[in-house]
């Protein structure tokens, strides 16, 4: 069974920094693409950072590039994302996610952790 947790979110001034990290079981964390996305009041779930199977391609929403950073360690099965210089506009729900290669949709998803930043 293929499930995934999120933990690290917390609650950070502006300009501060926090690591994200999705711990994976029930597959091999290097099987799968891995996204990170986040939700915050009245906006949609939306995919900000993602990394790729195939050859740890990763991509960045514009919203964070030059900020966040994703990786991926296989030997102890995590995906983390790097948060660093944030701003209140960063505020929300925090959700890593996973899909088959070749998939365009994320099939699996943790439960969310919140990240609130204040200014």
């Amino acid at each position: 069974q293929v499930q995934l947790r999120e933990s690290g979110g917390g609650s950070v001034q502006a300009g501060g920094s926090l690591t994200l990290t999705c711990t994976v079981s029930g597959y091999r964390i290097s099987t799968k693409d891995v996204g990170w996305f986040r939700e915050s009041p009245g906006k949609e779930r939306s995919l900000i950072a993602s990394i790729n199977v195939r050859g740890g391609y990763t991509r960045y929403d514009d919203s964070v590039k030059g900020r966040f950073t994703i990786s991926q360690n296989n030997g102890d099965h995590t995906a983390t994302l790097q948060m660093n210089n944030l701003n209140p506009e960063d505020t929300a729900i925090y959700y890593c996610a996973a899909r088959d290669p070749l998939e365009y949709h994320f099939s699996y998803w943790g439960q969310g952790t919140q990240v609130t930043v204040s200014s």
